[in-house]
């Protein structure tokens, strides 16, 4: 079972009440900086935030399986549950979310968002996604943040973003956000293996700040974890990246989220074929006419490999034709628990929905370890005075 900072209570859901709590060196109680979280999904950087010392005042997620999950987890930190408005953000103004949430502009601290990134995805071919719907999310996440008035923002989107095919876009973006009075960072690109997470997860994080209350911060924050192929004396205390293998330890019994899809004989039998911990589709014979031709899609089939960092978990995450997501060891695809793992969400998270929108779930999720390293380094930024 992974562990993490703090366990669920009781009734199963995640509140930050140590966050309320914490006090400075000289015992004086700090405020839980507030956090709003846009796009939420099932919950993963809300859940980063909380473990960070963040209190989620508001959420926002379209998705129904999603805000059911999150529903389900996360909650304040006197026990209420967080206001989470299950709806378009494209039909709900910002000035209406506001007053659903209680908050006044200037009132939030951080808002936190990963607008729905396949219109940016380096999945899709040629000019596919330049005018996707979806791109319009990113705009939209801008004209909350400009309403909210927070003293820092941080997006989260895929590499894809940063593609010269979206670059008017990304303009666009940073000329809204500098004529709002808020300095923005230029965009990095983060491995989530770099943080603690068993995952290679390749994101993107563009960090803003008011102008009129400026905050010191040095971003990105600096990795904890290494390739452990670097010789120990070079690595500088940093330690090993985690591995895959945690993510296949035994589940408990009553375990929902303990489930796979369940293939036909001849893909058991495929996989039967293909050489434990990391082997993959090319070893076992298995040839589509869609792979012909072409030495692509070389993980589609593939066995996880349990010693190194798990591949991207994508939305498809438990579907063995979609990517590397076959048990290192077992005949069938990876389960959503161990999905999960892989995004460094903890055991006592339940996902609702049903496999596939389970499976979905989780890949859209930023990872918990990874959302906590971010807004802890944010959180003890707003915590030091600024530099005149």
């Amino acid at each position: 079972m992974l562990a993490r900072v703090g366990e669920a209570g009781e009734d199963g859901k995640f509140a930050p009440a140590a966050a309320v709590e914490k006090a400075d060196a000289e015992g004086v109680k700090l405020r839980a900086p507030t956090a709003i979280d846009l796009f939420a999904g099932a919950g993963g950087f809300s859940l980063g935030a909380i473990d960070a010392g963040a209190r989620i005042v508001g959420a926002l997620e379209f998705n129904r399986h999603a805000a059911t999950t999150y529903s389900a987890n996360i909650d304040k930190a006197n026990g209420s549950k967080v206001p989470l408005i299950q709806e378009s953000i494209l039909e709900v103004t910002p000035a209406d979310a506001m007053g659903r949430w209680s908050l006044s502009s200037g009132s939030c601290d951080i808002v936190l968002g990963g607008p729905p990134c396949q219109g940016f995805s380096t999945h899709r071919f040629k000019d596919a996604g330049v005018d996707d719907p979806r791109n319009k999310l990113l705009g939209r996440y801008f004209e909350y943040v400009e309403a909210l008035r927070p003293r820092m923002f941080l997006v989260e989107n895929v590499p894809g973003l940063l593609w010269p095919r979206h670059a008017a876009y990304l303009k666009a973006f940073y000329e809204t956000a500098e004529g709002a009075d808020y300095d923005v960072f230029q965009p990095v690109v983060l491995n989530a293996r770099d943080f603690d997470v068993p995952q290679s997860r390749r994101r993107v994080f563009i960090l803003g700040i008011d102008r009129n209350r400026p905050v010191d911060v040095a971003w990105p924050p600096n990795a904890v974890n290494i390739d452990p192929d670097v010789p120990e004396a070079e690595r500088e205390g940093l330690r090993p990246w985690r591995t895959a293998a945690e993510a296949f330890e035994t589940s408990r019994p009553d375990d929902v989220n303990d489930c796979h899809m369940q293939h036909s004989q001849k893909l058991v039998d495929l996989f039967s074929k293909t050489p434990l911990n990391g082997g993959s589709r090319k070893d076992s014979g298995r040839e589509l006419p869609c792979h012909k031709g072409h030495a692509g899609h070389s993980d589609v089939y593939g066995r996880i490999d349990p010693r190194k960092p798990g591949p991207t978990m994508t939305t498809a995450c438990i579907n063995p034709s979609k990517g590397r997501f076959v048990h290192p060891t077992g005949h069938h695809g990876i389960t959503v628990r161990q999905a999960a793992r892989l995004q460094s969400f903890p055991d006592s998270f339940t996902f609702h929905g049903g496999l596939i929108a389970s499976g979905e779930q989780v890949g859209n999720a930023v990872p918990v370890r990874l959302a906590t390293a971010l807004v802890s380094h944010l959180i003890a930024a707003l915590r030091t005075p600024a530099k005149p």
